[in-house]
């Protein structure tokens, strides 16, 4: 026997303790500088936006479970390290001269602070780091309120699975973790100390030490046995079949008494455990804790495995009867879909003319702009400088100008500073000059400029105007502030304003590049402090040193307007396709909210990004996450001038979003504080509709027979228009869903509305269709149209119909004549529109030649109505070929008198003329125009054609000054375009 071991190891020197310490500073520097500088990076922009209170709730909320999980791991550890310490054997037995415990126990022995102390330092701060992230967690347990509904088992309310059971959870995680750390950190430190030893046969304990460690075990025993009784709540949530989720008849009645059982038998364990640790015996903890796991074999395992195996499986239909029937009525809760109306619909293929002929509601508004294919359009017809850009997707709204409501295809003209010339990429053209766009630009979504006839020829083009500050109208909108900077194309920081004398001032327009901003947005970067923060931020030393930064220069970051309400509010999930809408003379981009869980009761798991993509581009993709609940709970506006944030309340009645609202008070307003012209402009959102439609493929039937049978479901159709479309057996991406201002069966007058297509399970014929309103009055009703499944009267679906294009003998030789080797064809969205009891399909084609300056022209439109097809290059021609002579009367015609070079705001692109889709354009275009469509112009005069080469002269002198970054020839180029553009516009209105 040897006594312990002598302390008194020589101690670091001062210069060694001072040396340490520089570098334990300079690792924290590095660890924790970062983080330091984002966290004042954020405070910062949450002032901008006044919303410190989020930034200092989250924080204080993070910090406060940092420390709360800190102590817990590293208290509990401390405790068990100081009683392994306390009761360590006077005599330690060495197992030779060698023995290699030796060392490290007298390091220890002579450093016991610093090891007793640091190692629960450090385990404690581990643990912090992990605990922190779990803030939502104990925020919507704080201010979690009931749902008013209970669960059909336990008859508790919904609120206790939402907010109450999760931190429940939380809590028992970390009690588990404490315990399982004492109990390793307490074995580790006997082990050193000589009070368990593995030397001998089956090695040795010490008493002190078995008590420790037993008590530890039966505490983590006790825990175990809280969670098999938390553990029978969370079987409401059980995917143990994968049709539905919710407890099965195996949860229900094997797995939930097996729960019972083992919470019974391991509280007895505990006790066990307990009763040894005092007398001394393992004998009666052993015989515990085998028990323990062949009941949870036996138990928790095979007993539920055979009554799955040989009384389930025989009899599914019966047994699951009771769990479908549940997650049937949790589902159509939970997603918002138990209110859908269901109307049978006959999808007649006879109809009379003259409905269609006076028809006042859809046929007029019929939607001939793809937003997903025109944004290149835009950029080089409206974009005007090569700076400019659109996102690439636009967006679909509704407007009332002169009198009249109808559709539009609209978007924000921004800055792109991806698209700046070589010349053009400085650091200071970058971030100083080139900080903004300029504009809302509209085109009717029903409208062309005028016929397209060969693959050669103008037009098709959207009939576009700008509300910029040249003309703040010219869109047909009145927009008094339309510079742009804050967008979905901003990704770059931008510091705008600053001195007068100092700055290089902001291009605004090829006249005036000394504009200055003077709005509330970005955050001050005049003072030195700030400067050196934010270059250190981008890694960027100009903003340091730049003498352009000054007196009034703010810096501007976080300008998606999705990323800025997923900050403002990180507890939401926007909706991935924000839209700018002209609010009370302001650009204002639209966002939707939706507060999702995934923790209710019986509902069905749904992943959201599967089921919110399609063929669709240029929208944000959802998370890939699993959620079974969701609500479009807030409006949110971002101003695209300041970038102000405003949420708003949208469902009054949703738990989820009281609770937050509790938690950061005022960041939601109430929906009083909504003003109507707001509210005119609200979509019903894409992402949730797309969510709800792929449920109600499914929760559409009426019993859990025919749930169980799967025979009566539907499917989301696969879009016909994209590669690979038309093909049954691949996996397409799906057909999107689509904004139509048209006129249901059951309405008075055409409503903003979102639609989709569904057809039968794994077949192609129509088997519903399905729309929700966007109008304030009716805002979020949906319906679906259900149509016959059998007999001789199904109706063809997209995929079927798209395929009768394909073949048709007109659509194939035009084809052949569009679609050359130097012209792409590009099939627009197939529209399904039930109109005179039938479903008319209307599909847009554009045409766009194969060089870097093109861009998409409508070329023809085909519609088809009870496999009647219409293939024309207007929709009045198409409708006509369907219907009859005047079938198509009702259809909005191309603009008459449209010229190659203008939109609605007279607004010329400044790319056209020498970028043109065929290249030998005759000037007027008046010859590819068919009947109905005359060009007004007569344009055959001297007049007019020197206007025409006026035109091109004046776009070939832009180019080069673009191309040559020469702003000052810029804008003597853009004046005497638009000279000449008004001489064009005279001469055609007065005959030529």
């Amino acid at each position: 026997m040897a006594t312990r071991p002598p302390v008194g190891l020589p101690k670091l020197s001062k210069r060694a303790r001072i040396l340490l310490t520089i570098a334990a500073v300079l690792v924290l520097l590095l660890l924790l500088g970062a983080r330091f500088l984002n966290a004042y990076v954020d405070w910062l922009w949450f002032g901008e936006v006044d919303a410190r209170g989020v930034f200092t709730t989250v924080l204080l909320t993070r910090l406060t479970l940092f420390v709360a999980t800190g102590l817990l791991v590293g208290g509990a550890l401390a405790v068990s390290l100081w009683i392994a310490y306390r009761t360590r054997p006077v005599f330690v037995p060495v197992s030779g001269e060698d023995d290699p415990l030796a060392r490290y126990r007298s390091v220890v022995a002579s450093r016991v602070k610093l090891f007793g102390i640091g190692i629960p330092v450090l385990a404690g701060l581990v643990a912090g780091v992990s605990g922190q992230g779990s803030w939502e967690t104990v925020q919507m347990y704080l201010n979690g309120s009931e749902f008013g509904r209970n669960d059909p088992q336990f008859g508790n309310d919904i609120g206790f699975y939402v907010f109450d059971l999760p931190f429940l959870g939380w809590v028992l995680g970390w009690l588990f973790v404490a315990t399982v750390v004492a109990f390793v950190g307490g074995l580790l430190a006997h082990y050193l100390f000589g009070g368990v030893r593995l030397a001998g046969r089956g090695g040795s304990v010490a008493g002190p030490a078995r008590v420790h460690l037993l008590i530890l075990v039966g505490l983590f025993v006790l825990l175990k046995a809280v969670e098999y009784f938390l553990d029978r709540y969370n079987l409401l949530l059980s995917d143990r079949n994968e049709l539905f989720t919710g407890a099965t008849y195996t949860d229900l009645n094997a797995v939930l008494p097996a729960k019972l059982i083992l919470l019974s038998i391991c509280v007895f364990c505990a006790i066990a455990f307990f009763v040894g640790a005092f007398l001394r015996n393992i004998q009666l903890p052993a015989i515990a804790l085998v028990l323990l796991l062949l009941s949870g074999l036996i138990v928790g395992v095979a007993w539920p495995a055979i009554l799955e195996q040989f009384s389930v499986r025989p009899n599914a239909n019966e047994r699951e009867a009771q769990s479908i029937q549940r997650n049937m009525e949790a589902t159509r809760y939970a997603y918002n879909i138990n209110d859908v109306r269901y109307d049978d619909y006959s999808g007649q293929s006879d109809v009379d003319a003259s409905k269609i002929r006076n028809d006042e509601g859809t046929i007029p508004n019929i939607r001939l702009l793809d937003p997903n294919v025109l944004s290149p359009t835009f950029t080089q017809r409206v974009g005007r400088e090569n700076f400019y850009g659109f996102p690439e997707k636009l967006d679909i709204d509704r407007y009332t100008v002169d009198g009249e409501e109808q559709a539009y295809l609209v978007a924000a003209k921004e800055m792109n500073t991806e698209g700046l010339a070589a010349n053009q990429q400085t650091w200071i053209n970058r971030h100083l000059v080139y900080t903004h766009g300029n504009g809302f630009v509209a085109a009717p979504a029903n409208q062309i400029d005028r016929a397209l006839q060969g693959a050669d020829s103008d037009g098709g083009y959207p009939v576009a105007g700008t509300s910029d500050t040249q003309n703040p109208s010219g869109a047909g909108m009145q927009v008094d502030q339309p510079r742009i900077y804050f967008g979905e194309l901003a990704t770059e920081y931008a510091i705008a304003g600053g001195p007068e004398d100092a700055a290089p001032g902001e291009y605004d327009t090829a006249q005036d590049r000394t504009y200055l901003y003077d709005g509330e947005g970005g955050v001050p970067i005049d003072g030195w402090f700030n400067r050196a923060v934010f270059a250190m931020q981008h890694g960027e030393r100009n903003i340091l040193f730049s003498d352009a930064i000054g007196d009034g220069s703010k810096i501007m970051y976080n300008r998606d307007p999705r990323d800025r309400v997923e900050k403002i509010a990180p507890w939401l999930t926007a909706d991935g396709d924000p839209y700018p809408a002209v609010i009370d003379g302001r650009v204002k981009w639209v966002v939707d909210g939706y507060t999702t869980l995934d923790n209710f009761p019986y509902s069905q798991r749904t992943s959201l990004g599967e089921a919110t993509s399609d063929s669709l581009s240029g929208v944000a993709q959802q998370q890939d996450s699993e959620i079974n609940y969701v609500r479009n709970s807030v409006k949110a506006t971002v101003d695209a001038f300041d970038g102000t944030v405003d949420l708003y309340q949208m469902d009054k009645q949703d738990p989820v979003l009281k609770a937050w609202m509790k938690t950061f008070p005022g960041v939601v307003q109430p929906e009083s504080q909504i003003s109507d012209e707001l509210r005119q402009h609200f979509r019903y959102p894409e992402d949730i509709f797309k969510l709800q439609r792929e449920l109600i493929t499914q929760y559409h039937v009426e019993n859990a027979q025919e749930f169980y049978a799967t025979q009566t479901f539907w499917n989301v159709p696969q879009d016909p228009t994209t590669d690979g479309g038309l093909d049954p057996n691949t996996d397409a991406a799906k057909q999107p869903a689509y904004y139509t201002y048209s006129q249901s069966p059951w309405q008075d007058e055409p409503h903003f509305q979102l639609t989709s297509a569904l057809t039968q399970l794994r077949r192609q014929y129509l088997a519903a269709w399905v729309t929700v309103s966007s109008d304030p009055g009716s805002y979020g009703n949906m319906r679906v149209l259900r149509l016959p499944t059998s007999g001789e009267r199904q109706i063809e679906g997209p995929v079927q119909v798209q395929n009768a294009f394909q073949s048709h003998p007109e659509f194939t030789q035009d084809r052949t004549l569009l679609g050359n080797q130097s012209v792409d064809l590009i099939y627009g969205n197939l529209l399904t529109l039930p109109v005179a009891d039938g479903f008319l399909y209307v599909e847009p084609i554009y045409v766009q030649q194969r060089n870097s300056q093109s861009y998409p022209q409508l070329a023809r439109v085909i519609v088809s109505f009870g496999g009647k097809i219409g293939f024309d290059s207007t929709l009045k021609g198409a409708l006509d070929q369907v219907f009859g002579e005047g079938g198509g009367d009702a259809a909005a015609g191309p603009e008459s008198g449209g010229t190659p070079d203008q939109d609605n705001s007279g607004d010329n692109d400044g790319n056209q003329s020498d970028n043109q889709q065929g290249g030998n354009q005759d000037g007027d275009g008046s010859g590819n125009q068919d009947g109905d469509n005359q060009d007004g112009g007569g344009g055959n005069s001297a007049e007019m054609n020197q206007a025409i080469e006026d035109i091109q002269s004046a776009l070939e002198k832009l180019r080069k000054a673009q191309e040559e970054g020469d702003f000052q020839t810029q804008g003597e180029a853009l004046s005497e375009l638009d000279e000449a553009t008004r001489r064009y516009e005279e001469l055609q209105n007065s005959g030529g």
